[in-house]
């Protein structure tokens, strides 16, 4: 990032804001009671964590489920759990969305549904400590957080404009804060500098966050809303690659600390359902507390240039 963007977020920068998101992260997320029956909502991820939680959330009030997920065995059980329970429908279709053309594999099969996509769901993803690349050169963690779910939101946006009204809602964090002077827009693989866990996760969040600016905009007026929701300080099975000192640790201290998914899934649900969120859309929650994010998540014309990037990059057109 430039010496001047990096001016530009210092003076951006507000004392409020930081207190406000102290202050949003012991709130409890609304509550949404009403029912979503014969509605169909894709979930990216919805074997463990939050993924699974949420699942069971729709599924309990009568949607139906399409989970995109790498593990069959954790599907199948899925699948059978679900139907069994909430008498819905659960089907699944395995990928593994840190692979683009498996992103773009994912993206027809969803484009080629015959049922509407009532809420489109972006869950996945993987904490590193570690750099690794996908087969396709990508930085794992920018691919598996950002670059899926860009090519989804885009590959599917004929479809759901002409379905006059869809929920897309991805899965953010306040870890997008991490990346506090901007994305590094030259060097989005780390190639030219020293690889860090919270850095590259903190990038691809802010990736997705300047992504939804431009989604809203080709969304507006549409029927079709996008957000990206923090989930709240809660458990998961995010990291778990990461080798046996990280799980220690991440077990008997990170853990410890956490909350239950649940918080999660009932923001979800309500970001998903509820007649307020209506028409909102380019918006950043914490649970369901609208927040401000960091001001390189803001910044429009970064937004811009990582979109154009981002299309020559995964061949798409728009």
């Amino acid at each position: 990032m430039s010496e001047k963007k990096t001016i530009q977020y210092i003076r951006q920068y507000k004392w409020s804001n930081v207190f406000a998101m102290i202050r949003n992260n012991n709130r409890d997320a609304k509550i949404c009671t009403d029912v979503f029956s014969n509605k169909l909502v894709v979930i990216t991820g919805a074997t463990s964590g939050i993924g699974l939680v949420t699942a069971h959330k729709f599924a309990s009030r009568g949607a139906d489920l399409l989970c995109i997920n790498r593990n069959i065995e954790k599907s199948e059980k899925l699948k059978l759990e679900i139907e069994t329970a909430y008498s819905v429908k659960c089907n699944f279709i395995i990928a593994d969305l840190s692979s683009l053309k498996e992103s773009f594999r994912v993206a027809s099969e969803l484009k080629a549904l015959s049922k509407p996509i009532d809420v489109l769901i972006h869950n996945a993803g993987v904490f590193l400590t570690k750099r690794e690349l996908t087969s396709e050169g990508f930085e794992k963690v920018f691919a598996l957080h950002y670059l899926s779910s860009f090519v989804i939101n885009l590959s599917l946006m004929d479809k759901l404009k002409l379905q006059q009204q869809a929920r897309i809602i991805m899965v953010g964090s306040e870890g997008h804060r991490f990346a506090a002077w901007g994305l590094n827009i030259n060097d989005l693989n780390w190639k030219k500098r020293r690889y860090s866990g919270l850095g590259s996760y903190g990038s691809a969040k802010l990736a997705q966050l300047l992504s939804m600016l431009i989604f809203a905009e080709y969304f507006k007026n549409s029927g079709v809303t996008i957000n990206s929701m923090h989930p709240g300080a809660v458990k998961s099975e995010t990291g778990k690659s990461n080798g046996w000192l990280y799980n220690w640790y991440k077990k008997n201290l990170i853990d410890r600390t956490l909350k239950s998914a649940d918080c999660s899934a009932e923001a979800l649900y309500y970001l998903g359902v509820s007649a307020d969120m209506e028409g909102r859309s380019g918006n950043f929650y914490n649970l369901t507390t609208l927040e401000e994010p960091a001001p390189p998540a803001l910044d429009r014309d970064v937004a811009l240039e990582l979109w154009d990037k981002t299309v020559k990059m995964t061949g798409l057109s728009t």
